[in-house]
């Protein structure tokens, strides 16, 4: 039987088609040698690193590790450390392995705090280097979430100059390769603290002490909200709550488009309907849906699919799918929506894409290998090398 759905399907996959030419006839000069290709792993014991499929990444890593709220060092517990040390041993040498500090659940006044102060930056700094180099990996991560004043972010323009400084200087002397410096940073170059109130994260700094940052391009809608939405829709037309409108703001803040990676999400957001017969975007909700506050791994929303029988619908004009079922609405990414945004990502002249997190995609890693064939596929139409 042919499926409303699946010719709605048919037309958006058409419309995708005719923009990834589009795409491709933009993409000049592109390849594939420092490319990324990453994955966040969170620390947890059901999805270990050694289950990670390595030949679809090219950087890979462990979150997260957190300051001490006394010293500023790293605080490492000796199951902690036996887990850093499992972790780079896990990984073939084409795979490079970074330590990511902070997360949504450190308490960001405690980032505010180190940055404020030059000896509290120079501990926190020294011993991000100490462990990194102790345990063998390739490089640091901050993902500080988020900066709530100018000040806070002038002060972490700072603690990045004086990191990148650090990192030279003990490559310098050791004779070593220097640790990559990475940030995990808000979906746009401003951070929105309010309605009416925003703050530029320090582009200046980050352009020149930064490898690159990893733009979290998700979670612009959630259960949180009083409607369904796509909580990482390549584009939409009522509000800048986009991918699109975030990586391009990225750019034209002054960040380089080649340190530049976009964020792409394992996993969906749920909603239940005030109504079941009203279930399009902007749909009226009455809370979260399955999942854990209304999230569901990305292979879970598709057995929450198959399962139910939902109807599966391609929204045109914010290049985004959701399904529903009854009173459940899930908005989420399938490998038709991260071919475009890669697509998209390589029209802006991006350094990569990462996903957030190991242990959400399906068992033969569906979306993140439909992620890497889109990338050299479009490489490969415009002359670059694998």
């Amino acid at each position: 039987m042919f499926h409303p759905w699946k010719k709605q399907k048919l037309m958006f996959m058409g419309s995708l088609n005719m923009l990834r030419l589009l795409f491709l006839a933009t993409v000049l000069g592109i390849t594939a040698a420092n490319d990324i290709k990453a994955l966040y792993w969170l620390e947890q014991p059901l999805f270990p690193p050694s289950a990670i499929n390595t030949s679809l990444f090219t950087h890979v890593y462990y979150a997260f590790l957190a300051p001490n709220n006394a010293t500023y060092q790293l605080h490492l517990s000796n199951t902690t450390a036996a887990a850093l040390a499992t972790f780079t041993a896990t990984f073939p040498p084409t795979v490079a392995a970074l330590i990511s500090i902070g997360g949504a659940t450190t308490n960001a006044t405690l980032f505010a705090a180190i940055a404020s102060n030059a000896a509290a930056r120079a501990t926190f700094i020294n011993s991000t280097i100490a462990v990194a180099r102790a345990f063998g990996f390739h490089g640091v991560d901050l993902d500080w979430e988020f900066p709530r004043t100018a000040s806070q972010m002038s002060d972490m323009g700072k603690l990045f100059a004086e990191w990148r400084a650090a990192i030279s200087a003990e490559a310098a002397a050791t004779g070593r390769k220097p640790l990559l410096l990475t940030a995990a940073v808000y979906f746009a170059v401003d951070y929105f603290v309010s309605e009416t109130t925003s703050l530029r994260y320090p582009v200046g700094s980050m352009n020149d002490n930064l490898d690159w940052v990893n733009v979290m391009s998700y979670d612009l809608k959630g259960p949180w909200s009083n409607r369904t939405g796509p909580p990482a829709g390549l584009f939409d037309p009522k509000s800048n709550g986009s991918v699109g409108f975030g990586l391009r703001s990225w750019i034209q803040g002054g960040v380089s488009p080649n340190k530049v990676v976009m964020g792409l999400p394992l996993y969906g957001r749920t909603w239940q309907l005030r109504d079941p017969n009203v279930h399009g975007i902007g749909a009226p909700v009455v809370g979260p849906g399955p999942g854990l506050d209304g999230a569901m791994a990305l292979f879970q929303v598709l057995e929450f699919n198959n399962q139910t029988g939902a109807s599966i619908v391609y929204d045109k004009e914010t290049a985004s799918v959701y399904s529903y079922s009854g009173s459940y609405w899930v908005g989420y990414d399938d490998s038709v929506t991260v071919a475009v945004k890669v697509g998209f990502a390589q029209a802006l002249s991006l350094r990569g894409y990462f996903f957030w997190a190991a242990g959400l995609d399906t068992d033969d890693w569906k979306i993140s290998t439909q992620a890497l064939n889109s990338w050299m596929f479009c490489i490969n139409a415009n002359g670059g090398v694998n």
